[in-house]
């Protein structure tokens, strides 16, 4: 061994070709040791992650993602120190090892981005529920990948000796004509934020807003996107869901309260009739037995004794099958039982005057 370092060791005596290719040789041993290094280091991160994955899930995981870009970042640190050990133009060192020193800091923060990622999916859910985590994860996940590409940058340049403080500096002026320039987009951006984080929906709600109404597909940064019942698509700004009142037809639980409202005629034996309304509303499938329906006798009509029949629906979704069904009984059991549902008349009566009559 100290025979072969001799060997390679440079001397003043050296020729041109002796020169390099004890240089070149010294230069691969190092790029190859690290390589076997590397691939050494991942199958031991590897066999380690498999002895986790049983007990230890998440760092199992964490490990896995892991390895390729640790492997890669060992190849590059073997390429560096073989690179600074050459003895090459002062401009072409500059050039290889700036080049290697980035892609060592994009590695490390490749890493630091697969760690904050598995990280975010382990705990995120366990902080904020399943289901703000889904809504969440998306967006904290693009803010960690700037922080971090932010960071990188900002290490890259100071590396090469640039004015930091002027880019952050020109980067705020830009910042601040982008805002004045974009503010309704992003005043919709917080509201989406706002959105995420207070929770009055949730995707597969249906909320009524104003006279637009539909199932929540997706709730955005910018907008959220709900589909009618008419399969048509409303992309409604965020900002204004923000500053409008609106009704979730979910919350606070599926069930709706329905009012079916009729008229009987006069002489109906009204207790019958709303026994009878009572009985027919719980045989329809969909409809809550408890609490039960309910018939309130409300008014004197022109024509009609006006009731009003309450009831609850199990899911909100099924609220108009379920009141034709009920509008389809109540007709059957009113014709069943003999009672009628009568509609508005009008008797007329003309009477005859005698002095202006016409004498034949």
């Amino acid at each position: 061994m100290d025979r072969l370092l001799y060997y390679l060791e440079l001397g003043e005596e050296d020729g041109f070709l002796l020169f390099w290719s004890k240089e070149i040789i010294v230069a691969t041993a190092i790029i190859l040791l690290c390589y076997a290094l590397s691939q050494v280091l991942g199958r031991a991160l590897l066999r380690i992650a498999g002895r986790l994955n049983a007990s230890r899930a998440f760092d199992s995981r964490m490990l896995e993602r892991s390895t390729p870009p640790i492997q890669f970042l060992v190849n590059c640190t073997g390429w560096y120190l073989a690179i600074s050990r050459l003895h090459i133009p002062e401009k072409l060192h500059l050039v290889a090892s700036g080049a290697l020193f980035v892609a060592i800091v994009v590695v490390l923060t490749n890493i630091a981005y697969r760690i904050a990622d598995e990280a975010l999916l382990r705990y995120g859910a366990r902080v904020a529920g399943e289901e703000m985590s889904r809504q969440l994860m998306p967006l904290v996940q693009k803010l960690v990948s700037i922080f971090l590409i932010g960071t990188a940058l900002i290490i890259t340049l100071k590396h090469f000796n640039y004015d930091i403080l002027s880019l952050v500096t020109a980067l705020g002026v830009g910042s601040l004509a982008i805002g004045l320039a974009a503010k309704d987009t992003l005043a919709n951006m917080v509201s989406g934020f706002t959105l995420m984080l207070d929770r009055p929906f949730r995707i597969g709600d249906v909320i009524e807003l104003g006279n637009k109404s539909g199932e929540v597909i997706d709730i955005g940064l910018r907008s959220t996107k709900i589909k009618g019942a008419d399969s048509t698509y409303l992309i409604i700004p965020n900002s204004e869901l923000c500053n409008t009142t609106l009704v979730n037809m979910a919350l606070p639980d599926s069930r709706v309260k329905v009012k079916v409202p009729l008229g009987v005629a006069y002489g109906t034996d009204v207790a019958a009739a709303k026994e009878l309304l009572v009985q027919t509303a719980l045989a329809v499938p969909g409809v809550v037995a408890e609490p039960g329906p309910e018939v309130y006798f409300t008014n004197f009509g022109e024509s009609a004794l006006n009731l009003n029949l309450f009831f609850w629906v199990a899911d909100y979704r099924q609220q108009a099958v379920v009141v034709d069904r009920i509008n389809s009984a109540i007709a059957g059991a009113f014709i069943t039982h003999g009672i009628i549902m009568p509609f508005p008349t009008r008797t007329v009566f003309i009477e005859k005057d005698a002095n202006h009559a016409p004498q034949d």
